[in-house]
């Protein structure tokens, strides 16, 4: 093998290893990995704080019937979880009341002031959709009297083997506070008096490892990197794509936009699949003058027609993406100025893991370029052909569930 050729497919290796190393293949699969936990705290009288937990019902129903050796709990929540019956399902849980909320408040603790509360049950269990069917349980804690409240959750993973994290996301109108919070194993606690700095950092590092674990969204930038031909193309489609997603999630975390998941998600998969053929369209043009910008060219942004075409497009299908982020975070909830900053800093922490893999690969397709740009077609177009196709598959997929 001549040297220049060997040096060119040495290229090509390196930069589909740093792709493959940047994607988190443990991201995979949404369900069966971590969980979501929402908790909207209140306190509708004094010394009383109101807590209303969604919990994914069959994590519950497994992790409660292991935990508390209730047997009957798992086959009953089981078959009606299999039958998708919601009644059913609420019908499981209040029968086995004890076992689940031993389970649930051993693993989900207010205090006052470092005083432990008593919980209570209040009201009937309530089976709600989030895209699979989630419990909704009202425990009243009986605190002592206190002006600072502390939120402790620990709630999944256990021994089911398949949930490996757990991210509590709370919502609080408590102590003449309000705002929120995102909990998870390595800081599962939150006080009342928690400052404004150690919040919004909670939601950046949710946005940044949402991002990371997400293997659409991850695919997706993928696409946009191998697709692009300046450094400059690559972040403006990737900020595009953030201020786009930015709108609709705040819009959907904030209840004034309602797309079903089962719309969403299938166009999720469409918008990763036409994103990747983009660049195999342009190359199949353009041939080997797929990676220049027409010198045409009057924009002081430096796109051509296709570049513009290609920013439109990413933008169109970032207020998509941004309906499943809402989804995924859960946050529905009320307008307030501090819940809207904690969901930009989401998406700040979003962006900035963007940047950071751009950072990572572009550099190396440019190095490639400058080397060989016969074999940066074919490196990019292969990666691109990946995508598209893993994007159909999970178009179909998609639709079909």
């Amino acid at each position: 093998m001549p040297p220049a050729l060997r040096r060119s497919a040495a290229g090509a290796l390196l930069v589909l290893a740093t792709l493959v190393l940047l994607l988190p293949w443990g991201g995979a699969q949404a369900h069966g990995f971590s969980s979501t936990v929402y908790a909207d705290v209140t306190s509708p009288e004094t010394g009383i704080v109101r807590v209303d937990l969604g919990l994914e019902y069959d994590l519950l129903v497994v992790s409660a019937a292991e935990k508390q050796d209730d047997d009957p709990l798992f086959e009953e929540g089981t078959a009606a979880w299999e039958d998708g019956d919601l009644p059913a399902q609420a019908t499981a849980l209040a029968e086995h009341s004890d076992s689940v909320v031993a389970y649930v408040t051993d693993r989900f603790a207010v205090t006052a002031a470092g005083a432990a509360c008593t919980p209570t049950v209040h009201g009937d269990y309530e089976i709600a959709m989030r895209d699979v069917p989630y419990a909704h349980l009202v425990l009243d804690y009986d605190c002592p009297a206190a002006d600072v409240h502390e939120v402790t959750s620990e709630l999944f993973p256990d021994d089911e083997g398949y949930v490996k994290d757990t991210k509590t996301v709370v919502t609080y109108d408590l102590d003449l506070r309000d705002g929120s919070a995102a909990l998870d194993s390595d800081d599962p606690t939150f006080s009342t008096q928690q400052s404004t700095l150690e919040r919004f950092w909670e939601f950046f590092r949710l946005g940044a490892e949402h991002l990371y674990g997400g293997l659409d969204h991850v695919l997706l930038l993928v696409a946009l990197i191998a697709g692009s031909r300046r450094l400059r193309e690559v972040v403006l489609a990737a900020t595009s794509f953030t201020l786009a997603h930015s709108v609709t999630f705040v819009l959907a975390a904030l209840g004034l936009v309602d797309v079903p998941a089962d719309v969403v998600e299938p166009v999720i998969a469409l918008s990763i699949a036409v994103v990747a053929a983009w660049h195999l369209v342009t190359i199949w043009r353009r041939r080997g003058a797929a990676l220049d910008i027409a010198s045409t060219s009057q924009s002081h942004l430096s796109l051509d027609r296709t570049g513009w075409g290609r920013l439109g497009i990413v933008f169109c299908f970032g207020l998509v993406h941004g309906l499943g982020f809402a989804g995924a975070l859960g946050i529905d909830a009320a307008w307030s100025w501090t819940l809207l900053w904690s969901l930009l800093v989401f998406n700040i922490g979003i962006e900035a893991v963007q940047l950071a893999m751009i950072a990572v690969a572009f550099p190396l397709l440019v190095l490639l370029r400058r080397r060989s740009p016969v074999t940066t077609l074919w490196v990019t177009g292969l990666v691109s052909a990946g995508v598209a196709a893993m994007g159909i598959v999970w178009f179909v997929q998609r639709v079909l569930a």
